[in-house]
């Protein structure tokens, strides 16, 4: 639902076909509240606020822990890589961008009680625009990481991905070379 111009939503916990290509062109160019309350929306009142008024605009995102944050900012990426101007040089930067999230996120993501791929850390996304509304640039600014899940997890919960990762899919060589075994249970921190 919308509250001014603000939107609340609610994690489904599942996926639904409300984030496909048509709905991005459904939503754009529309004004606000002429369709049913949508991230899309969003997005695209504060783009077209920006090109109108050549000034800088936000997308704050907030909620608790398994409310859908990150998803929400991957929606919002993935509705500009869709509906701004591009060329074919800023179509592959925004597919860079697009694709390395999962490897960005498995440094900053562990399973925790209430997600099993939750962010831990705080992300400040910037997305540049030339004066024709293309994207030419931006930034992801990680911060607060929960530096104290590396020794410590509470009962039903994991370290960052990547470590895991790293001894489930690092070869012989590489594990040795950093002192690695590939069982997770030989690690005091990871088993305590």
């Amino acid at each position: 639902t919308y509250i001014g111009s603000l939107l609340v939503s609610v994690n489904p916990y599942q996926e639904l076909d409300i984030y496909t290509v048509s709905q991005m062109q459904l939503y754009r160019g529309v004004n606000f509240f002429e369709l049913p309350p949508h991230l899309y929306a969003i997005a695209d009142n504060a783009y077209r606020v920006m090109c109108n008024e050549f000034n800088n605009h936000f997308i704050l995102i907030s909620g608790e822990s398994g409310a859908g944050k990150t998803e929400a900012s991957k929606k919002i990426l993935q509705y500009y890589a869709v509906t701004c101007p591009t060329t074919e040089q800023l179509q592959t930067v925004r597919d860079r961008l697009l694709l390395s999230n999962p490897v960005l996120e498995a440094f900053g993501n562990a399973k925790t009680l209430r997600n099993d791929n939750s962010s831990r850390f705080g992300k400040y996304m910037d997305i540049q625009f030339d004066f024709k509304g293309a994207p030419v640039g931006g930034h992801i600014l990680s911060y607060l990481i929960e530096k104290s899940r590396v020794v410590h997890q509470n009962h039903g919960e994991r370290n960052f991905h990547i470590f895991y990762q790293l001894l489930e899919g690092g070869d012989k060589d590489l594990l040795c070379w950093l002192g690695l075994e590939r069982n997770p249970q030989k690690y005091t921190y990871l088993i305590q």
